[in-house]
């Protein structure tokens, strides 16, 4: 059987949201620069506008990697041989899996940016945890390769 392809994602900011918050970055220093005399009229530009830009590079710095035998999500790491099932969740079934549904020893990587989502059992005796829920913005394409590659694992 041959190894099933590697899935990837990023959960950068979509570019709409960077237009508004650079924007407002911009406001702040030019209020800056009107009470500012001499020289100092450009610190609040140069100081405020890489710092909302690398606040939003952060935000959007979650990488989701379904490859070599298991699922990454950031730092988190699980074994495919752990995965259960696994289900897409609509944007309004993520509302109530975070909110009334919610289970405190779930894993959960949300990003209100992005929709939909994927969720994930975890059939580990010895973790705690669930199901880890996991925003995506191609959650067919994500449950797809991680249906796949939990499966070739346990062919193995």
């Amino acid at each position: 059987m041959a190894a099933p392809n590697p899935y990837r994602e990023r959960l950068s900011l979509s570019w709409w949201l960077w237009l508004p918050a650079v924007a407002v970055a911009a406001a702040l220093a030019a209020e800056v620069k009107l009470g500012a005399p001499g020289a100092a009229t450009w610190v609040a530009y140069l100081v405020l506008l890489p710092l909302t830009v690398a606040g939003l590079w952060w935000l959007g710095r979650i990488r989701i990697e379904v490859s070599n035998g298991e699922l990454r999500v950031d730092d988190a790491r699980i074994p495919l041989r752990y995965v259960g099932e696994v289900t897409t969740v609509s944007p309004s079934d993520k509302h109530d899996l975070l909110g009334p549904y919610a289970d405190p020893e779930a894993f959960v990587i949300q990003r209100p940016w992005i929709g939909p989502a994927v969720r994930v059992e975890v059939r580990d005796e010895a973790d705690p945890t669930p199901y880890w829920l996991i925003s995506t913005r191609h959650p067919d394409e994500f449950a797809a390769a991680l249906r796949e590659a939990a499966q070739a694992s346990i062919a193995r």
